[in-house]
């Protein structure tokens, strides 16, 4: 019992690496918790939604995710529409208005999809992971997705609590917040396009 324990433990340190790691994800985070301290559920939510039949495709052995042609076009594809929103995040808008008017869990299922690295860690790091995993049966394959998945619910939901507990600062800071989130998904953007051709 104390191998599968271990295994679990190891799952949770490389998972919160990975997911602390600064993103698209991380932006989309701190962007939509100023409005709304919980929408860090809604963005881990909408994360599993890609994540979850990602970790299903790998344990059936389907690594296509890593080859250069599904990079390139998740690359092209994610990097358009993160350029897309990134935009979004510089527009002035009224101060009644929702400064980043996107359902949360679209932006959690956005930022993941649009990640082409987010499934070459699942076709790599990943798929070593679910390979031990797969060794204990399907159940604890299971476990393991649970366990990944919570610490990106933990990471996001600490994300968009930190950026909504600014709230009394948030008009003198708003502007520089947004900016950079919006910055940060327009270098990913432009990075997610390129980095398949060089």
């Amino acid at each position: 019992m104390l191998e599968p324990l271990l295994l679990l433990g190891a799952t949770v340190v490389i998972s919160l690496s990975g997911v602390m790691m600064p993103g698209p994800v991380t932006a989309g985070a701190i962007a939509k918790g100023a409005e709304d301290k919980k929408a860090g559920i809604k963005i881990a939510l909408g994360h599993g939604l890609v994540e979850f039949p990602i970790i299903a495709v790998v344990a059936l052995g389907l690594t296509f995710i890593a080859s250069w042609e599904a990079k390139a076009v998740i690359g092209v594809t994610g990097g358009i529409l993160l350029i897309y929103l990134g935009t979004q995040l510089f527009k002035p808008v009224e101060k009644e208005e929702a400064r980043f008017p996107y359902p949360s869990t679209t932006v959690g299922v956005v930022t993941s999809a649009a990640n082409p690295y987010f499934f070459i860690w699942w076709a790599t790091v990943g798929a070593a992971l679910i390979t031990r995993a797969l060794e204990y049966g399907v159940l604890f394959l299971i476990i393991f997705a649970v366990v990944h998945w919570s610490c990106d619910l933990v990471w996001d939901s600490f994300l968009t609590y930190s950026s909504h507990g600014t709230l009394d600062h948030w008009e003198r800071h708003s502007r520089k917040v947004f900016a950079f989130c919006g910055a940060m998904m327009l270098i990913f953007g432009v990075w997610f396009i390129v980095s398949p051709f060089i």
